[in-house]
C-alpha cells in the first residue's frame, strides 16, 4: 500500500487544484448569453443559435479529413526511415495506405462524400 501514497496524494492535489481553478473560475466570471451577447457573423446580429448551423452530415466529412491528418503524421517519419529501412518501409506505407483507400471507399459508399 505504501507504494501507492504517493500516487493517490498526488491524485489528490491536482484535483483539489483542479476544483480550486473551477471554484476561482465560477466566482470571478461574469457570464452573459454568448448566443445573444456576441454576433457570430462579421458582426451582424445573429439570426440563429451559434452551434445551430452545422448539419449532421458533415461530421463524417471531417472524421474523413482528420483521418489523412493522421496519414500524414505517420508519412512523415516514415519518409525520413525509408532510407535505412528499405523495402519493408515501403510495403508497410502501401498496406497502411491500401487499407486507408478501403476505408474511404466504405465512406464513399455510405454517402459521406455527398454536399447536398
Amino acid at each position: 500500500m505504501s507504494l501507492y501514497v504517493g500516487a493517490l496524494s498526488m491524485l489528490l492535489v491536482a484535483l483539489a487544484g483542479l476544483g480550486g481553478i473551477y471554484l476561482a473560475h465560477r466566482v470571478t466570471a461574469i457570464a452573459p448569453d454568448p448566443v445573444t451577447a456576441l454576433p457570430f457573423l462579421s458582426g451582424w446580429a445573429p439570426d440563429e443559435h451559434a452551434l445551430s448551423r452545422y448539419h449532421a452530415r458533415w461530421y463524417p466529412l471531417t472524421l474523413i479529413f482528420l483521418a489523412f491528418d493522421v496519414e500524414m503524421l505517420f508519412m512523415y517519419p516514415w519518409a525520413v526511415v525509408v532510407a535505412e529501412v528499405g523495402a519493408s518501409a515501403v510495403l508497410e506505407m502501401f498496406v497502411f495506405l491500401g487499407v486507408l483507400l478501403v476505408a474511404v471507399g466504405w465512406a464513399w459508399r455510405e454517402g459521406a462524400l455527398r454536399w447536398v
